[in-house]
C-alpha cells in the first residue's frame, strides 16, 4: 500500500537531483548507518564520503515510484529508479527515520 513520502525521503531525493551534498548529509542523523550491497557507512562523515562516491559524485539522479510502510515504525521501503554515472536501475530503499532524519538506510 502506497502511503505518505516522509519529509526526511523527499529531502533525501531532492538534495541529490539538485546535486546538492550538504542537504543530502543534512538528510541524515548525525549517527546514522547507511548500508549499501554489504559496505557500511557511518554517521555524517560516513554518508558524505558514499554520497562522493555512489551518489552525488556520479551524478545520480532519481526518481520516486512508490512508498510503502516498513515492518517497524517509522520504517519505509522506497522503490526508487536511479539513473546517472553509477548505477542505473530500479530497487527498493529500506529507510528507518528518526526525528524527522533518516537514521539507518539499507540499500540491496
Amino acid at each position: 500500500m502506497t502511503i505518505e513520502t516522509p519529509p526526511a525521503i523527499e529531502k533525501f531525493i531532492a538534495a541529490t537531483n539538485a546535486g546538492d551534498s550538504d542537504a543530502f548529509v543534512a538528510a541524515f542523523t548525525d549517527d546514522a548507518t547507511l548500508y549499501d550491497w554489504g559496505r557500511s557507512f557511518r554517521g555524517h562523515q560516513g554518508v558524505r564520503r558514499w554520497d562522493s562516491t555512489d551518489n552525488i559524485g556520479v551524478q545520480s539522479r532519481f526518481v520516486l515510484l512508490d512508498v510503502r510502510a516498513g515492518a517497524r515504525p517509522d520504517q519505509y521501503v522506497a522503490s526508487i529508479r536511479v539513473s546517472g554515472n553509477g548505477y542505473n536501475g530500479t530497487g527498493d530503499m529500506l529507510f528507518q527515520v528518526r526525528d524527522g532524519l533518516i537514521a539507518d538506510l539499507r540499500i540491496g
